[in-house]
């Protein structure tokens, strides 16, 4: 099969890597893809938010398969026009991917169907949105820009100045553009929290190794969010019990609830969870794969991914086998000094070969790399993630900072407490 690969960052790459050991493909292509997936797979230049450039090529190409890892093309129906053409996708259609798209949309979803979540409303007016949060008198206080804002449209406001401050941010001047022309305004949960990818075919669920994102820039969970600075999976905090409770409670209850507002969920539906006293709850749902979470997911992959991705798509979950291995996986993300505000782009990335690390069970995953005049240099705020995979998770971490350290370039970051919190849960 010739497949193609929608997006450009570790994600994507992880995806390729995983694809790559399918017997059933025989040509890998990412669109726009960046210069480490580029020793992977053939890139193309073109914008995953261009659906109309991305049918024509995937058409022209005759691409047996489509798999679009990136929300946004999911958000603006990329999967619906591939279906128009013929070419069969990894990922939902428009309507259902709403599910992440409009925050407004999945609160109102799991309210309706009973998915347990933090107490919220939603506003289009920002003196509205004051009024309420005085009224409850409840800090810290969490604030969501409906849309998607690339992971950054979340905020949490320790007191009413803070709470103004992002109202004016979010609605007034509109830092996310139109996504902030609604927010959602919500109780601030606390406990541990977990993420579980699942594969879906808009019938069955079949989740993923669980695990957990470090999303602060500095050491101790301190500084701003970040789109992820590491991961590890599996996520000590989700037990068996737990497992089976998020099961009956969240995972079959919004696959059914998807189903009955008629717009089935078929592709990687993503659960971000909070563990609480009360018991698991929703705070996001995502409408794909994680980034960096799938860095760590698919290398404990058994089964063949392409196998289960068509299943999602054809129906035939239920009857396929998802087997992930007993072990585990830890990610490192080297990022640019400065991130995830103002950092300096080109700098040279040495210590690697085509990409990767003579190591064992280590893969570097490219997700802000370019080829410049030969060289790989940095192109990104996340530039590698170094992903080990072992028996422990403490040995994994030991083997991704010792495999972090063979890599340089001007000005790296990265946190040297990723897992800590993991690794005291499991003692």
């Amino acid at each position: 099969m010739k497949i193609l690969v929608v997006g450009g960052g570790g994600r994507e790459h992880a995806i390729i890597r995983a694809l790559k050991k399918s017997p059933l493909c025989t040509e890998i292509w990412c669109a726009p893809g960046n210069g480490g997936i580029s020793y992977d797979a053939h890139c193309k230049a073109i914008p995953a938010t261009d659906v109309d450039a991305m049918v024509a090529f995937a058409k022209e190409e005759a691409f047996d398969y489509v798999v679009v890892a990136q929300d946004d093309p999911l958000a603006l129906g990329m999967v619906d026009a591939l279906a128009a053409v013929g070419i069969p996708a990894f990922g939902p259609d428009k309507a259902a991917a709403r599910i992440e798209a409009s925050k407004v949309f999945s609160k109102d979803l799991m309210k309706k169907y009973g998915i347990p979540t933090a107490k919220y409303e939603t506003f289009d007016d920002p003196a509205k949105v004051m009024a309420y949060i005085r009224a409850e008198g409840k800090y810290p206080v969490v604030i969501k820009a409906d849309g998607l804002a690339l992971g950054k449209g979340v905020l949490i406001c320790q007191n009413e100045q803070e709470a103004a401050d992002g109202v004016k941010e979010i609605m007034l001047d509109k830092k996310f553009g139109a996504s902030g022309n609604h927010v959602v305004v919500e109780e601030f949960l606390t406990g541990p929290e977990v993420s579980v990818l699942s594969f879906c075919d808009g019938k069955t669920v079949k989740p993923m190794v669980s695990s957990m994102d470090h999303k602060r820039a500095l050491d101790h969970d301190e500084g701003l969010n970040t789109g992820g600075m590491g991961t590890v999976a599996p996520n000590p905090y989700y037990t068996p019990a737990v497992a089976d409770r998020c099961m009956k409670e969240i995972f079959l209850p919004t696959v059914a609830a998807m189903q009955a507002e008629d717009c089935p969920f078929k592709g990687c539906l993503y659960f971000g969870l909070m563990l609480t006293p009360d018991g698991p709850k929703v705070i996001e749902y995502n409408c794909r794969f994680g980034d960096p979470e799938t860095q760590v997911v698919l290398p404990l992959l058994e089964s063949d991914l392409l196998t289960v991705m068509q299943a999602t798509t054809n129906g035939t979950l239920d009857k396929t086998e998802v087997k992930f291995s007993d072990g585990a996986a830890a990610c490192v993300i080297l990022a640019s000094g400065g991130y995830p505000l103002a950092y300096e782009k080109g700098k040279e990335i040495t210590g690697l070969t085509e990409g990767q690390l003579d190591a064992a069970d280590v893969t570097v995953y490219h997700a802000g790399t370019a080829i410049k005049e030969g060289k790989l240099v940095t192109n990104g705020g996340r530039v590698l993630g170094v992903t080990a995979t072992a028996a422990t998770l403490p040995e994994a971490l030991k083997k991704a900072y010792a495999a972090s350290e063979s890599i340089h370039f001007d000005k790296l970051h990265k946190r040297s407490d990723i897992g800590a919190r993991a690794l005291a849960a499991m003692q």
